[in-house]
């Protein structure tokens, strides 16, 4: 068993080709199950942000699996194979656990180092166990990224030096808008009540925003956000109003359609006493919130994600970043250590339970044989051929544990397995759920083989 991750973001496809694979939270749902009800997928997890979407999945086969999940990515996106699998890539095994502990961690992030990936991590394992299509696997591999992404925030400040998409975003804005800026002491108008928007009213609110408006299709989840920051709850029928008097309009939805359009726009500003005065536009929505052609109007600056990419591409966290890798090396050492080493677990298991029956069959042909044998002298024997068994099992058991962590062709459980002539199905049993569906404890072994090579199962 292994894990396997197809994915498409930022770094290898533009924003246009984005925004056609981009997911709501149906749209993930639906992922999520045609995934799992591939042939050799056993457990799928679907990390899908602004700039990325991602199938992690726990699979019996490499060549197979590859191509259905693609072929996942190829239909949602409705354009031909040819098209879309240039900007796909695979992570396998080994490599997969690495890409996620980069992602927890924000090194794989549009605005490298941000936050707000750990959340979306964490989203996307509720959501998968939500939907019942994590498993012990993927819940092990989940849990460590989120854990290693804690550690990284923690023990470097890449949190506070690296830019967020929404500071980065404000920060264009202004550098636009030129010394009098767009926030401080201005209207802003978020639309969206997300964890994108969430961010941008904080954001907003902490930089002095002289009135902020959360907008939002559902009443009830804008009210929410906007308590939280003594903002003003908006209706988004009242969208139009709202844009006529903003300083900063920032959208960030998971709607399909767009909500901003030129003549929306135009016509909330044809009103004003001066139509032209300076507005910014922030869309960090995916697909876009935003119709393009709003950057025509007079006074209007646009800034999106195509824009964002470029200027985020050249932030200087490299310090922080650096430290950062230190980490995730470290735990993506120690993380594929313990799975190597717990991969031989159900097999050193068998192989002491196969000891231990040897004994006792022994015990019953001597007892047998010997029935006049006193109790004392029953278990003295007893406990020195278990000894004599323990003695002998020990160095090949703390051998395998240490050759697993070696990199190679050779299976060194299965060695053992074969040398001892060991039932695969007492093996099997090792890890296998009890009736209630809970794993055992020494379920350890979650991934499978090391690492992707010609002789793929």
């Amino acid at each position: 068993m292994s894990v396997l991750v197809v994915g498409i973001s930022h770094n290898s496809a533009p924003v246009s080709v984005l925004e056609r694979v981009a997911l709501d939270p149906e749209g993930v749902h639906k992922l999520l199950t045609d995934a799992l009800s591939c042939e050799h997928v056993n457990e799928v997890a679907v990390v899908a942000t602004c700039n990325r979407v991602e199938v992690y999945a726990e699979v019996e086969r490499f060549h197979g699996s590859i191509e259905t999940l693609s072929r996942l990515l190829v239909d949602r996106a409705g354009q031909s194979a040819d098209a879309l699998v240039p900007h796909l890539y695979v992570h396998y095994d080994d490599g997969a656990v690495a890409h996620l502990f980069q992602v927890a961690s924000g090194l794989d992030s549009m605005a490298v180092g941000e936050g707000q990936i750990l959340g979306q991590t964490r989203e996307a394992l509720r959501v998968g166990q939500e939907v019942g299509s994590v498993g012990p696997a993927l819940n092990s591999l989940f849990q460590q990224a989120l854990r290693v992404g804690k550690r990284s925030r923690a023990e470097t400040g890449i949190d506070r030096v690296a830019p967020t998409l929404v500071s980065a975003a404000l920060e264009r804005s202004d550098a636009a808008a030129g010394d009098t800026g767009t926030v401080r002491g201005g209207r802003v108008v978020v639309v969206g009540a997300g964890s994108m928007a969430g961010l941008a009213t904080a954001t907003v609110t902490r930089l002095g925003a002289a009135h902020v408006s959360v907008v939002n299709r559902t009443p009830d989840r804008a009210r929410r956000l906007a308590a939280e920051y003594a903002a003003h709850p908006v209706a988004l029928v009242d969208l139009p109003g709202e844009l006529a008097h903003a300083d900063v309009v920032i959208t960030c939805t998971g709607a399909t359609g767009v909500l901003v359009t030129r003549d929306m726009l135009a016509a909330a500003r044809a009103g004003l006493a001066d139509p032209a005065r300076p507005l910014s536009v922030i869309d960090l929505a995916l697909p876009h919130d935003v119709e393009p052609s709003v950057a025509e109007l007079p006074g209007v600056t646009l800034i999106g994600l195509r824009e964002l990419s470029e200027a985020l591409a050249v932030s200087d966290v490299a310090g922080e970043v650096s430290d950062v890798r230190r980490i995730v090396g470290e735990e993506v050492s120690a993380f594929l250590t313990a799975r190597r080493q717990a991969s031989v677990t159900p097999t050193v298991v068998a192989l002491r339970s196969m000891a231990t029956s040897v004994v006792d069959a022994e015990m019953a042909r001597l007892e047998s044989r010997l029935p006049r044998l006193d109790d004392a002298a029953r278990a003295e024997i007893r406990h020195t051929v278990r000894r004599v068994a323990d003695k002998l099992l020990h160095e090949p058991t703390v051998r395998v544990k240490e050759l697993a962590n070696e990199q190679g062709a050779v299976s060194y459980e299965r060695a053992l397995a074969e040398l001892f002539a060991l039932d695969p199905e007492a093996v099997d049993a090792v890890t296998r759920p009890d009736v209630t569906g809970a794993p055992r404890p020494s379920s350890a072994p979650l991934l499978g083989s090391s690492a992707v090579s010609e002789d793929r199962p």
